[in-house]
């Protein structure tokens, strides 16, 4: 799929930044042009744009495998909130995050990493007139230094979400080292911390803010696979070897085709069902068949980037393993995020089990 005039404006204008704009100003510079606040609507201070603008610039993040917190805060988290049906909350949280003056982390799963969103690392009672939470929640994306902080917890109701002050003696937050460097991560504990509830039963909310996640970084895979082939491509085009570059040799070049159509095909299927689902968002009506779409979009992009850096490694020779050069950080990416909001294989099952009740 194309996209269209202001998506191109915008996938230019988040390109360009990236291009001069050091790593440690990055994130201002990007809130500057309504980056954080894109899929928040209007009425929380945001854009009201959809799941397609918001996989235009997961895309661009995703080529250069750029550390922020667009996936954690401005997807995961905001759409959790939004999702919940709190206008309060919204009205309260959501101004900040739309404007890059406060991130927001999902405290959410166990040490498995399923993001299921029947199972919940942390617990919640009563206390009081209040909530108080424990529990140890992982991968918790910009847990660590996130000045909102949301909580996934199982209650005597059924699960709930909660906003808990980050800064109270009940809530530990540590860096959790990770494969992919680029990606911050921490685990979350909390014992006996004072949560305040958001919305009622928050199953669904977590459902649907996982589905548009999985949608966000399947553009960022593909992302980093458009990269990944278009860095292979330079090399087998300038490095000699027998006599000939090697992108001369016809093995090679089949190799780099075949890649470009997983690429290509994976950049439609992320981009087809972003599109259906803000179509649905914009006429006021959920979306037909979402999770099982998004699980679709988890699946395929994990395996093309995969394929995608293992190529690069291999077609790279010698340096393609090297510090120095970009290819493991790209194999680093694609083994990260396989495994990030469910494994495929997880995604894969759900899919089998929706065709086979049909």
């Amino acid at each position: 799929m194309s996209l269209t005039a202001e998506q191109r404006d915008l996938r230019d204008a988040v390109r360009g930044l990236l291009a001069r704009t050091a790593p440690d100003s990055l994130w201002p510079r990007l809130c500057e042009v309504g980056v954080a606040g894109l899929a928040v609507p209007e009425r929380y201070g945001g854009a009201g744009a959809g799941p397609a603008e918001t996989g235009v610039v997961m895309e661009e993040l995703g080529r250069d495998l750029t550390c922020s917190p667009m996936l954690g805060s401005a997807v995961l988290a905001a759409q959790a909130l939004l999702a919940s049906g709190d206008d309060d909350a919204c009205a309260r949280l959501l101004p900040a995050l739309a404007a890059g003056s406060a991130t927001a982390a999902l405290a959410w799963t166990t040490r498995a990493g399923r993001w299921d969103p029947g199972e919940v690392a942390c617990r919640a009672r009563r206390a009081g007139g209040g909530w108080e939470l424990s529990g140890e929640a992982h991968y918790v994306l910009d847990g660590q230094d996130a000045g909102v902080l949301l909580a996934a917890a199982r209650g005597p109701s059924g699960i709930g979400l909660f906003e808990v002050e980050p800064g109270q003696d009940g809530v530990r937050r540590t860096a959790s080292p990770a494969l992919d460097s680029s990606r911050r991560l921490a685990v979350v504990r909390l014992t006996g911390a004072r949560g305040r509830r958001v919305g009622g039963d928050a199953a669904a909310a977590l459902s649907r803010a996982r589905d548009l996640a999985c949608l966000a970084l399947g553009a960022e895979q593909v992302g980093a696979a458009r990269r990944a082939l278009d860095l292979t491509v330079e090399h087998a085009l300038t490095r000699v070897q027998f006599g000939q570059v090697i992108g001369g040799f016809q093995a090679l070049r089949h190799r780099l085709a075949d890649l470009h159509v997983l690429v290509e095909s994976a950049r439609s299927l992320s981009r087809a069902v972003a599109a259906a689902a803000e179509s649905a968002a914009v006429a006021g009506a959920t979306t037909p068949g979402l999770g099982l779409r998004a699980a679709a979009v988890k699946v395929y992009c994990s395996d093309v980037l995969t394929q995608t850096a293992a190529e690069m490694i291999q077609m790279h020779g010698a340096i393609g393993i090297t510090w120095e050069h970009p290819a493991h950080r790209y194999l680093k990416r694609a083994h990260g995020a396989r495994h990030l909001f469910g494994p495929p294989d997880q995604h894969a099952a759900a899919i089998a089990a929706t065709l086979l009740d049909q």
